[in-house]
């Protein structure tokens, strides 16, 4: 039997995830503060669901009390909390999400690793880190919290894999692209949110309304990223990260300057 901690999963991409590995014999204990989700996780052999919030450290070292009660060592720990709100950089309660942007998607990760850190040592295995395309392709406007702290990830990801590398704890890194989740239909209302409580943006944000929509209707399905999470969690020589669906468009905006970039943004969304 292999054992697993893994966060996030009632709230966007873990769930899929957290399914295939109990179908594959692993017990996952499922982080998340959905009580309805984690009601219906209840119901599936070796998920034991557990409500925790990845930002509150007493709710970590309760839960990692009532799961040395089952073993003393973990195969893997597997970060997928996430938070991402659209908001501007200046206006409303920007300063407020960037916060919490940063203390659930960056810090959250970093005290769940701390914390389970000598069970994945003693159990032999290993870290797999979910971040996204927005983390390394070049930042869009309105979608600064969320990169900024997916940034981060990024460069917690390589600082801690040279680091655990030494004791023999592989760290890998996921990078989805856009997947259908509940993280849509919140990108969809806070863009809302924007949009009316704006004072400066108003037209941007009505010309930027119909690509976004785009986006999220062609949205890719989870499936994608449950088959490179299973690899990233079985394979004998695991790749550094695994880059799932990445957007194509973002990825061709990496070969023009940043001067170039921000000519082409102001003239077709002034």
């Amino acid at each position: 039997m292999k054992y697993a901690v893994f966060t996030g999963v009632t709230g966007g991409l873990g769930g899929a995830c957290a399914r295939e590995m109990t179908k594959k014999g692993w017990t996952v204990f499922a982080f998340g503060r959905n009580k309805k989700e984690l009601e219906e996780l209840a119901k599936i052999e070796n998920m034991v669901p557990m409500s925790v919030d990845v930002v509150v450290q007493e709710d970590l070292d309760r839960a990692k009390e009532e799961i040395l009660k089952v073993t003393d060592k973990l195969d893997a720990i597997i970060n997928f909390a996430g938070y991402q709100k659209m908001c501007s950089m200046v206006e409303g309660d920007c300063v407020e999400l960037i916060e919490k942007s940063l203390k659930i998607n960056i810090m959250g990760m970093v005290r769940v690793n701390r914390t389970f850190i000598d069970m994945v040592k003693k159990g032999g295995g290993r870290i797999v880190n979910c971040g996204s395309e927005c983390g390394y392709l070049t930042p869009q406007p309105f979608n600064g919290p969320y990169t900024m702290s997916k940034y981060a990830v990024d460069a917690y990801c390589d600082s801690l894999r040279r680091e655990l590398m030494f004791i023999d704890v592989p760290v890998i890194q996921i990078v989805p692209g856009s997947f259908k989740t509940r993280m849509h239909d919140s990108a969809s209302s806070s863009f809302q949110a924007l949009y009316d409580g704006t004072e400066n943006y108003k037209g941007i944000l009505g010309k930027m309304k119909p690509i976004m929509e785009h986006e999220l209707k062609n949205a890719h399905d989870p499936k994608h990223l449950v088959k490179a999470t299973m690899k990233a969690l079985t394979s004998k020589h695991p790749k550094i990260r695994y880059k799932v669906k990445n957007s194509g468009m973002l990825k061709m905006l990496e070969i023009f300057p940043d001067k170039f970039l921000d000519v082409c943004y102001k003239i077709f969304l002034s």
